[in-house]
């Protein structure tokens, strides 16, 4: 089936529900066995079925199917949020002594707390690669797995995920891809080579700014066992709420993501042109350096792309930002409305240097219309001109 049909049927059993057309979303902790044979067999499967809360119910597992069949993998396991997912998922592949390369433009908590933080405190080892380069001198023996995003967190750099998947492959590593910014309808990892895809469904598959959770979708049983074993030994579950929003999130996930696509290039055109803009970092742009890379391989881009200022002090940044009207200043995206903060890029890097003119912004374009969004923005780069 095509994603625009798997989005509205995948998931959903009414048959299993008296006829309802959703899943409900069942709140539970204790799991009863009506006999001791069946409460002995149910704990030689504790990832099978319906055991206890921590391990799945089938709110979370209706989520799960979903989102499996978007990406065309295994199974899926879904988290508390998309740190979640991405620290289980490190933890689950990594002991003491292995070797990690992560992609220099990464997210920042996924280097700042995962990658430093819970990998570093239990003996593994990272390296951070150049996005734009080969990882084959990088490997080592004692690598074990290659994460990286595509496009970039911050700075939106494309990076050729089937050639540094085969290098980590050739290599005998497990190659790890967020893949938040596209989502599975406009990306498809697993088709270039990566073993396991995460996705913050906080972002784009809730979609409403209202739900914490994430998703690891995975290749392979074996893969599988090794994920749930540690999300479960960790605690880390998300909630059936939670689980069910995303649900409904994803029902409409193709025609929010046309709407997002649609209002950023606008957007993102519009502020090309601008005198106080030094450069938007948006793959969709054909003067990107990333376009080609994007334009092989992906079907869409999504509605969050960064802008470079031209040289500016940071009382007129606050100035701009603080008069906004319809983008507000929030740590997330992925959500209906429209936000915009400034940035850091070159902050966290180390294996590149990230130059700019100026002070940078990372900007999420939401559903409202580009019209308004275009005004609210002209009045902003007033204020930061001092001309308003």
């Amino acid at each position: 089936m095509k994603k625009d049909t798997l989005l509205v049927h995948r998931g959903r059993h009414p048959e299993d529900h008296h006829g309802i057309v959703n899943p409900p979303v069942y709140h539970a902790s204790t799991v009863i066995s009506p006999t001791l044979a069946a409460f002995e067999a149910s704990e030689k499967k504790p990832f099978e079925g319906v055991h206890y809360g921590r391990t799945g119910t089938p709110t979370a597992f209706a989520l799960e199917e979903a989102v499996t069949a978007l990406h065309g993998g295994h199974r899926t396991i879904a988290t508390s949020s998309g740190l979640a997912a991405i620290s289980v998922t490190m933890l689950a592949l990594l002991k003491a002594g292995d070797h990690a390369l992560v992609a220099d433009n990464i997210y920042g908590p996924t280097r700042v707390r995962v990658s430093e933080g819970l990998l570093a405190r239990s003996g593994v080892e990272v390296t951070y690669f150049d996005p734009l380069e080969s990882i084959t001198g990088l490997i080592r023996p004692e690598t074990k797995v290659v994460i990286f995003e595509s496009p970039g967190s911050l700075t939106f750099e494309m990076l050729d995920v089937a050639r540094i998947s085969a290098e980590a492959k050739a290599a005998g590593a497990m190659v790890v891809m967020d893949n938040t910014w596209a989502t599975p309808l406009f990306f498809q990892p697993l088709e270039h080579g990566v073993d396991i895809v995460i996705e913050a469904a906080t972002k784009y598959i809730g979609g409403h700014a209202d739900v914490m959770l994430g998703t690891i979708t995975v290749s392979t049983a074996e893969q599988f066992q090794t994920v749930k074993w540690t999300a479960n030994a960790l605690g880390n579950c998300p909630g059936p709420d939670d689980c069910y929003l995303a649900l409904r999130g994803l029902r409409t996930l193709s025609v929010r993501l046309e709407r997002h696509q649609r209002n950023a290039n606008v957007l993102a055109r519009w502020l090309r042109e601008r005198d106080e803009v030094g450069r938007v970092l948006y793959p969709a742009l054909p003067d990107d350096p990333g376009h080609e890379l994007w334009k092989r391989d992906f079907k869409g881009a999504s509605g969050l792309f960064g802008v470079v200022l031209n040289a500016y002090p940071k009382k007129a940044v606050a100035k701009m930002l603080d008069g906004m009207e319809l983008f507000a200043m929030g740590a997330s995206w992925g959500g209906y409305e429209s936000l915009m903060i400034p940035t850091h890029p070159g902050k966290n890097r180390t294996a590149t240097k990230w130059r700019g003119p100026g002070p940078s912004l990372r900007i999420h374009i939401g559903l409202e219309d580009p019209e308004d969004l275009i005004d609210d923005l002209d009045k902003g780069l007033a204020r930061l001109n001092g001309s308003a």
